[in-house]
């Protein structure tokens, strides 16, 4: 496509921007299948790779920057190929998540626990989904919360605990993401749920892996061991396209390739490129994320429940959901000792974001201490860390404003890849299996096959 006839004997150089699961996954495929075809490089800009799926090892603790990540999935070929990543490095685990209500701890979802809320709820949540009647389609999130789980299991947590964790209201999203992550209940297991006859729902994460030792960076660890090819502290500040391919700059080394695959925050991918169109730029400051706040707990002694997870859907408290890392697997922490880690969505225009991790420490074990959750005496271990781009949010804008930016980044010639990249909330299932099939893309175009093979050396 872009080189002389003279110069296709060599092997096609791609680069790959971001040495997150997405990028590495694309880096680690192109390099098992094709490695003569290809010369692949992963451009990453911070001094380790991971992106959201970082690891905090110190003082004999482990915790995910990301808060709560495991590995499921409904696909098993994305399970498979994270699980052969590490290599027997992990446990099999079963869900036990519960909900803060009312004091109470409500098992998880919600539509499963209805026989451990008070009983005027339980009625409440129970007759309005029987007595469910919508006769105009909805619109948005929170309209389809309304017709799908009727006013009372909507109103006592499905709305309150969305709002909170997506940071912004209900009524102005989009509903095209919403089959397949929001299961809808069968009708039998919600009246057996508020009759006390145990069901189980959303069944494609009850059970999940995680990593025996390293957190969940030992995934990461585990393909970049096979990738030599990746480039650390290397920020992507400009990009441009010549007539030989493309040149990538971080201000003071340049690199060049003949293909790009991005896997780096849209923002940062059309920041720098040179002459954005204004509707892309407008387009671009239509999309809306947020970033998280987490706040990394250890304790001493192993006296706490035995959950994995517990989701708050009250506005009282700032953080929308607490994890248990000792729990997800016992080398996460020192001997005798246990921990939890919770998650605050939040944007970086808050004043939240920009809090000293002191005074949020004391605000979150202040709000677990006051629901009898931890004993402040007991915390040994506190550390926060932030993300700035952690969860995408589908608003009403959001099909068309993505619309318009990927045609300009596909018409440039540039692949997209990756929940940042594309713009997606995808889970690490998804992004594994994208990665996986745009080097299947990519090993098959048209375009590779006019690249001839690297002559054998002797």
């Amino acid at each position: 496509m872009f080189l002389k006839k003279k110069d296709r004997k060599r092997p096609m150089r791609i680069g790959i921007l971001g040495g997150g699961l997405t990028g590495l996954t694309v880096a680690f495929c192109l390099r098992q299948k094709a490695s003569q075809r290809f010369e692949v490089e992963v451009l990453e800009k911070d001094s380790e790779c991971g992106g959201l799926l970082k690891s905090l090892v110190k003082e004999g603790f482990t915790f995910d920057y990301g808060g709560a990540h495991i590995i499921y999935s409904k696909d098993k070929n994305s399970i498979q190929f994270m699980l052969d990543l590490l290599r027997g490095n992990y446990f099999r685990k079963r869900r036990n998540n519960k909900i803060y209500f009312k004091g109470r701890l409500v098992k998880y979802p919600f539509e499963n626990g209805l026989a451990d809320l008070p009983k005027q709820d339980n009625f409440e949540c129970l007759f309005s989904y029987l007595n469910n009647h919508h006769p105009r389609k909805p619109t948005n999130f929170k309209e389809w919360i309304y017709s799908t789980f009727g006013k009372g299991i909507a109103e006592k947590y499905l709305i309150p605990y969305n709002e909170k964790v997506w940071n912004y209201p209900t009524e102005r999203m989009s509903l095209h993401w919403v089959e397949g992550r929001v299961p809808k209940p069968p009708v039998e297991d919600v009246i057996k749920s508020a009759l006390g006859i145990p069901t189980e729902g959303y069944t494609h994460q009850l059970y999940f892996y995680y990593p025996r030792k390293g957190g969940i960076q030992a995934l990461i660890k585990g393909m970049e061991e096979k990738i030599p090819e990746v480039v650390r502290n290397f920020e992507v500040k400009k990009i441009k396209k010549e007539k030989q391919g493309w040149v990538v700059s971080n201000g003071k080394i340049t690199k060049r390739y003949d293909f790009l695959v991005s896997t780096i925050p849209i923002f940062d991918l059309i920041s720098a490129l040179d002459r954005v169109p204004h509707r892309v730029g407008h387009a671009l400051r239509g999309l809306r994320y947020n970033s998280l706040i987490t706040v990394m707990l250890g304790l001493e002694g192993d006296d706490l429940p035995n959950f994995t997870a517990i989701y708050f859907p009250n506005s009282e408290v700032k953080f929308n959901r607490i994890a248990f890392p000792w729990v997800f697997s016992g080398y996460n922490t020192p001997p005798g000792k246990s921990s939890l880690v919770a998650e605050i969505t939040t944007r970086e225009n808050d004043p939240l974001w920009r809090t000293d991790d002191k005074k949020i420490v004391q605000e979150v074990t202040g709000d677990l201490y006051r629901r009898k959750l931890i004993d402040k005496k007991s915390i040994c271990f506190a550390e926060v860390r932030r993300s700035k781009y952690a969860y995408i949010i589908y608003d009403q804008d959001y099909l068309k404003n993505i619309k318009t930016i990927r045609n300009f980044v596909r018409n440039l010639g540039i692949w997209l890849c990756g929940r940042f990249s594309e713009f997606e909330y995808l889970n690490m299932d998804a992004c594994v299996q994208r990665g996986i099939d745009l080097a299947k893309k990519i090993e098959g175009s048209s375009i590779m096959k006019s690249f001839s093979l690297k002559p054998k050396k002797g």
